[in-house]
């Protein structure tokens, strides 16, 4: 496929370099899709959640050791609400991008006066947006059960936005390279749910011992749930400062390359 070339259109407003009315349009499209159906998007993530902390508080009752200080269901939490954020973030950008493909409306953002980075990031963001909301009412509602600490605000956000980046930038590669539906649930079957059980969610990976404590080591997911777990309970399994370093390196990777394979059209179809 040829390489995708954006023709800035006479007359079409800009400031400076950017378009940012297209922008902050195509941006706005990508929120309002996922609050259009707000019971899909926020409210079931939030029941899933729900459930999962359901779950585990009844089969493993009030016996289960305290871990990293702190009680196993309030040390659950913020691993849970991760999750949920990590996982809408990457669903919308995907599934956005797939569903422009699969519709043939994928011309509505390859023709206007956009640059690739500006719909780049206008997708990342909308995918960052979903990601914290969810977490946001994940949040709200979690503390009417369990009594959760606050100890590092600061961190909780900066680890929220750079966990939602990470998967947001993820879903759009993902949304790039899926030519149907069934590619996409390989790639969340297969890469995002695992990645995100064996993260720490459910456990303190203190526990594990040789190769797999080394694997652990060298996923990302699992910085994102420690960084935000240590912005709830201050207390981590690593570093947060060399985690919030590593997220940001990738990060920096992967918008890159949602930039570069968007600029050169890759599996885009028009």
């Amino acid at each position: 496929m040829s390489t995708i070339q954006h023709k800035y259109k006479v007359g079409v407003r800009r400031f400076g370099m950017i378009n940012w009315i297209g922008f902050y349009t195509l941006y706005l499209k990508e929120v309002q899709r996922f609050f259009n159906v707000w019971l899909q998007t926020i409210v079931s993530p939030i029941v899933t959640m729900l459930l999962f902390l359901s779950v585990f508080s009844l089969a493993i009752g009030v016996d289960r050791a305290n871990v990293l200080g702190h009680k196993f269901t309030t040390f659950l939490v913020p691993g849970l609400i991760a999750m949920q954020i990590m996982q809408n973030a990457f669903a919308n950008t995907s599934s956005s991008l797939m569903i422009s493909k699969v519709q043939g409306n994928i011309v509505d953002i390859l023709f206007p006066p956009l640059s690739p980075g500006e719909v780049t990031i206008a997708f990342i963001l909308g995918g960052i947006t979903r990601g914290l909301i969810v977490g946001f009412f994940a949040v709200s509602v979690s503390v009417l059960f369990i009594n959760v600490p606050f100890n590092q605000i600061s961190y909780l956000v900066i680890f929220a936005v750079l966990g939602s980046c990470f998967l947001s930038s993820l879903g759009f590669i993902t949304g790039l390279w899926s030519e149907k539906f069934d590619n996409m649930a390989v790639v969340t079957n297969f890469v995002i749910v695992p990645l995100s059980f064996l993260s720490g969610t459910f456990f303190s990976i203190n526990r594990l011992d040789g190769p797999i404590y080394m694997i652990s080591q060298f996923n990302p997911f699992f910085y994102i749930i420690d960084g935000f777990r240590y912005g709830f309970l201050g207390q981590s399994d690593s570093n947060v400062v060399h985690g919030l370093i590593i997220l940001l390196i990738c990060n920096a990777i992967l918008i890159t390359l949602c930039y570069l394979l968007f600029k050169k059209g890759y599996k885009i179809k028009f």
